[in-house]
């Protein structure tokens, strides 16, 4: 019977009550009910993706976590840019979900609303100027900050940067470290950058109970330089949606990133996208004439769904298929399950630490002898 980890305590896992600084960022199509369920059980927070979902199928999804993981912390991500991102606030808001994840837009309204319950704002931003806003206009609680490293769509400073820097700008918020972490190892080191908790989505994708198609796991958790995937074998452009964003190097992906789609095609499928997901147009055409840039920017997003299904869900790297990636695949090399993962890098983080409190403390280890270091001491004398 495998033991299991004690509780690690921080800032984070004060705010959001769970046991272990770990999250599940909401992925579209990874990071569902099952898989945010399996996450928050194993003592971490999934965050529901909504970004594929209608407000129907959100409510639905919200009730299928409460039912799997209950009295379990969630929370539930919103990409508040996209068309139908402020009607599945708004379901999460009335189902009361206990973390709102806002990324992309003005999260006042949220934070009153989910403060007036006892819900808790998390927001992801890249910089400081994005954190400042959200810390002093939003009313957020805590900052996912992505780096550089990360899937999908990090910023243009590293994790190593990023996390100090705004850790000092902003020293009384917690803050959740994304984007090159994947272990034990990463979890020690964000908390040692100021950081009071980490998310997982390259890792947590890569799990038995995660719905990312069977062939994806198999070449992200296949780290042989032979053949395999390695942290080098990625790719950062805003060629592919609009934004600049980390996808996995296939034969689609460097297809795709070679220069942006034309501006007929990106309308087209974004139409198409929209159709799929239940949008009406009527809610998209406003925003092309009066928004031209920002709605051009969602456009070429919205035609990009279709890319990312196609790897997710079906698992084609070939043909038309584009899979967020981040660089942490170098690390990643097998396929657990989430409370496996999850209790394994917390026991490999306790040990990493007791480690270094030995290296800082080296009369604290039995085996070292004082006196040698007085001898060494007399004799250079």
């Amino acid at each position: 019977m495998n033991t299991v980890p004690p509780p690690i305590r921080t800032r984070i896992t004060t705010l959001f009550g769970c046991k272990y600084p770990l999250i599940l960022p909401g992925m579209s199509w990874i990071s569902t009910a099952e898989l945010c369920a399996a996450v928050s059980n194993s003592g971490g927070v999934g965050i529901l993706a909504t970004g594929p979902l209608n407000p129907i199928e959100t409510k639905k999804a919200i009730q299928k976590v409460r039912e799997l993981a209950p009295n379990k912390p969630f929370g539930v991500g919103v990409t508040l840019l996209m068309p139908g991102a402020s009607e599945n606030a708004h379901v999460a808001l009335e189902e009361q979900v206990p973390v709102i994840n806002v990324s992309l837009g003005k999260p006042e309204w949220i934070s009153q609303r989910a403060h007036d319950y006892g819900g808790k704002v998390l927001a992801t931003v890249t910089n400081a100027k994005h954190a400042k806003s959200a810390i002093e206009n939003g009313g957020v609680d805590a900052l996912m900050l992505t780096g550089n490293e990360a899937a999908a769509h990090g910023g243009d400073v590293t994790s190593l940067v990023l996390i100090p820097s705004i850790a000092s700008r902003f020293p009384d918020v917690p803050i959740v470290a994304a984007g090159g972490f994947a272990n034990g190892k990463g979890l020690t080191a964000a908390l040692a950058l100021g950081a009071d908790a980490i998310a997982m989505g390259s890792r947590y994708a890569t799990t038995q109970e995660s719905p990312l198609a069977p062939d994806v796991k198999k070449t992200v958790s296949n780290s042989h330089l032979n053949g395999g995937a390695t942290e080098s074998d990625t790719i950062y452009s805003a060629n592919f949606d609009g934004i600049p964003s980390r996808v996995l190097k296939s034969p689609a992906a460097i297809k795709v990133n070679r220069k942006p789609e034309i501006f007929p095609i990106v309308i087209y499928r974004a139409f198409q996208a929209a159709k799929k997901m239940n949008i009406p147009l009527w809610k998209v055409l406003p925003g092309l004439l009066t928004q031209w840039d920002k709605m051009y920017m969602i456009a070429q997003f919205g035609a990009a769904t279709e890319a990312i299904q196609a790897a997710t869900v079906d698992g084609d790297l070939d043909e038309k298929g584009v899979q967020f990636i981040g660089q942490s695949m170098g690390i990643i090399n097998d396929i657990p399950t989430v409370e496996n993962l999850t209790h394994r890098i917390v026991e490999e983080a306790m040990m990493i630490s007791q480690e270094n409190f030995k290296t800082f403390n080296p009369y604290e280890d039995l085996n070292y002898n004082r006196n040698d270091d007085d001898d060494d001491k007399s004799s250079v004398l």
